[in-house]
């Protein structure tokens, strides 16, 4: 294991990081970004890789999969340590014999099995790091292709008023979950449009704010543009932006799907802002809908 996530965070490890609530993690990497953002490190020429190798750690930190097999190697080499630490040279010399002899006979090594649950526990932890890292590579692979590629696609539709005409469509994919700590001016709706229009056409954004976090949702006009926006948006140095998709592009297990008690990730938007920003944006595809027909 080359890499402790934990101390990348800057938190403790082993028992008392496995203990640690996502809140916790997620706290601890806002305020680790505030202090490696690459706008923060300009003369830093590792400023951007460090800043990278941050956001992975906490990726593999707030995946339950992912975590709990970098958590289940962490606990194989504590007790392999505790295990040699416990052990003066007489011991391990007469321990070598006994495992040479068991070798011998073709009995079980404990030292080989638990070298060889290290080695299985961490091709795991490997292969969750690869697929975390190719489902946030691919997001952009699986649009559609024409008319014929609904099938790969979660929208939400609403029937007009009139109660004959086509269902009008927003795609969930087009829309990201924007998050930051209320500290200062915050942002205002009019600089998050600022900056995710540098990736695409920003159709509409909705703000729900409180008094200790602030939170948006932003419609892009394409799921290529929400894409790049995710992977990309950071925000200021000194509060940074949390950038979920509400509805990844790519079908993947990661984050951990939400249980059935669990209380909805983005219920604190659906209210009346929210309402009004969904009627604004149907009401205009609704008209760009009934164009098409003329």
């Amino acid at each position: 294991m080359e890499v402790d996530h934990y101390s990348i965070l800057g938190l403790p490890s082993g028992e008392e990081g496995a203990n640690l609530t996502t809140k916790e993690i997620t706290k601890a990497y806002r305020e680790k970004a505030r202090d490696l953002h690459p706008d923060k490190r300009k003369d830093d020429p590792n400023a951007h890789e460090n800043f990278i190798k941050l956001k992975s750690s906490y990726e593999i930190l707030v995946d339950d999969k992912a975590r709990k097999l970098f958590d289940d190697l962490l606990r194989v080499k504590r007790e392999q340590q505790r295990r040699f630490a416990q052990q003066d040279s007489k011991r391990r010399k007469m321990m070598s014999d006994l495992e040479d002899r068991e070798r011998a006979s073709f009995a079980p090594d404990p030292v080989v099995a638990a070298k060889e649950e290290e080695e299985r526990i961490a091709r795991k932890l490997k292969e969750e790091i690869a697929r975390i890292r190719a489902m946030h590579a691919n997001k952009g692979t699986s649009m559609g292709t024409g008319s014929g590629s609904g099938l790969n696609q979660d929208k939400v539709g609403r029937e007009g008023n009139n109660g004959g005409g086509a269902s009008v469509e927003l795609d969930k994919e087009k829309v990201l979950k924007v998050s930051w700590e209320r500290i200062g001016e915050g942002y205002t709706a009019e600089k998050l449009r600022q900056l995710f229009s540098r990736f695409g056409e920003v159709e509409d954004i909705v703000i729900k704010s409180s008094k200790k976090k602030g939170s948006a949702l932003v419609v892009m006009a394409t799921k290529g543009a929400a894409v790049a926006a995710t992977g990309s948006v950071t925000g200021d140095l000194h509060n940074p932006l949390l950038v979920i998709p509400l509805k990844p592009a790519v079908v993947a297990d990661f984050p951990a799907p939400q249980k059935a008690d669990e209380p909805d990730r983005f219920s604190n938007l659906v209210g009346a802002g929210f309402q009004a920003f969904e009627d604004s944006v149907f009401s205009k595809l609704k008209k760009a809908a009934e164009k098409q027909k003329k």
